[in-house]
């Protein structure tokens, strides 16, 4: 593999300040209904149904320049890997990066996450730092396998949806460690990765324990999945063949059980006469694991209809408008009062963002890169080992992140769209490597 420069100095900002201009045009960083939730955990030291404590203090650290270090930072830290896996991929220069970054920036909705108050970000930047710390160690500089762990770690310990995907990865790369040769090459390094997924899981325990006082994992893995199962139908049928039966709490609110998961998460629903959330999850385990047992095929069937589902919902922009942004402007109000006055001005809260026309492109775009990648890894794994390893990596990525979320929580375009970027990335990178086999020249340096 050829080594060339990255880009040059004058790209790098340039880069940045395009892939952060939606959220400057907007006049602060976007705003999900989440945020305030992150935000709260480090003033409030508890730990709260998938918030992050230390997402939420890495946002605190921003309050008094109005959060705008954060979107720079996860701006920076995308143009950065973006830069490194070129390098490793296609030797690239000026050129190759200013297509690629392009490509991403125009055809995908990296622009909206890099700029978002939301730890989705953190999900391609940790797919990425392990596609290089497993298969591109060589072309890696002395500083470089340190900070991609440490972005791995923070990722990891930012959200429970990519702490089980990169679980999920580095089992994929134990098992092509061990596949025939002819099948991949190189084969994955597993010696980083491991040590990567090992300081996440550590950080992410650690990390609740210094903010929250509890040594565990963020919550609510069990009560999502509860939801998702109550609007495929799966509790009701269950509930119908179990009740009434004094030891289940929710027999008695049969009639009242909303046909979305989110009315029975955050909306006015029998959860909160049960107790709230932590004190109904252990009845929501029992429920869950007794479905399991006794309809393993109505689960596996609706399991693979989410999956399949959440593959192809990706359109840009959901939660970014400002109905849903109440409880994160209660808590700037209450820990973040300084930016209130740029928050409520920003076109986000004003309902000014349209993402019709923009999602016209780039939902062709990303499901066409996205169902290209086997083509890839098929085509590309003799004459480019290390971009096929880049397809295969974001492949194995793209399904593992719609099996997780769609079977775990539901199927929501923003949980495909924040991963949809890569298959974008990844198509940009061949086709420029391709256009340069097709004249036979060496890649520009």
């Amino acid at each position: 593999m050829r080594k060339t420069n990255t880009a040059s100095l004058t790209a790098w900002p340039v880069a940045l300040f395009a892939l952060l201009a939606p959220a400057i045009v907007n006049g602060f960083p976007f705003v999900f209904a989440d945020t305030g939730g992150y935000l709260a955990r480090p003033f409030e030291h508890t730990l709260a149904l998938g918030r992050s404590a230390l997402y939420g203090l890495f946002l605190a650290t921003g309050i008094s320049l109005k959060f705008w270090p954060q979107a720079i930072l996860q701006a920076a830290l995308v143009i950065w890997l973006v830069a490194i896996v070129l390098r490793a991929c296609v030797g690239s220069g000026p050129l190759a990066f200013a297509a690629a970054v392009s490509s991403v920036i125009l055809f995908s909705s990296l622009p909206w996450y890099a700029g978002t108050l939301m730890p989705d970000i953190f999900l391609p930047l940790a797919v990425l730092a392990l596609y290089l710390l497993a298969f591109a160690q060589a072309d890696l500089r002395r500083f470089e396998a340190p900070l991609l762990i440490a972005i791995v770690a923070f990722a990891m310990a930012s959200h429970m949806s990519i702490l089980v995907l990169t679980a999920g990865l580095l089992l994929v790369f134990l098992v092509l460690r061990w596949a025939p040769s002819r099948f991949l090459m190189p084969w994955p390094r597993l010696d980083l990765p491991i040590a990567a997924c090992a300081c996440g899981v550590a950080l992410a325990l650690f990390s609740n324990l210094a903010i929250a006082g509890k040594f565990a994992f963020t919550p609510g893995g069990s009560s999502f999945l509860f939801a998702r199962l109550l609007q495929d139908g799966i509790v009701v049928r269950y509930l119908e063949d179990r009740c009434p039966d004094p030891e289940i709490r929710l027999c008695a609110f049969r009639a009242e059980l909303p046909h979305d998961s989110d009315d029975w998460l955050w909306g006015n629903s029998p959860l909160g006469t049960l107790g709230g959330w932590e004190a109904f999850e252990p009845e929501a385990r029992r429920i869950i694991i007794e479905g399991l047992l006794h309809y393993p095929l109505l689960h596996l069937r609706t399991a693979v209809r989410a999956t399949a589902e959440q593959l192809i919902t990706l359109d840009t922009g959901e939660g970014l408008g400002s109905k849903d942004n109440w409880h994160a402007e209660s808590i700037f109000q209450r820990l973040a009062p300084n930016t209130l006055a740029s928050f409520n001005a920003s076109l986000q809260q004003r309902d000014a963002l349209h993402f019709q026309v923009l999602n016209r492109v780039q939902v062709p775009v990303g499901l066409l890169a996205s169902a290209m990648l086997p083509v890839f890894v098929r085509l590309l794994r003799k004459r480019n080992p290390a971009l096929a390893a880049l397809a295969l990596t974001v492949l194995v990525a793209m399904v593992g992140n719609a099996a997780i979320c769609g079977i775990f929580s539901n199927p929501n375009a923003r949980y495909q769209s924040r991963i949809a970027p890569l298959a974008v990335l990844t198509a940009a990178a061949i086709l420029f490597q391709l256009i340069a086999w097709r004249y036979r020249k060496p890649l520009p340096a």
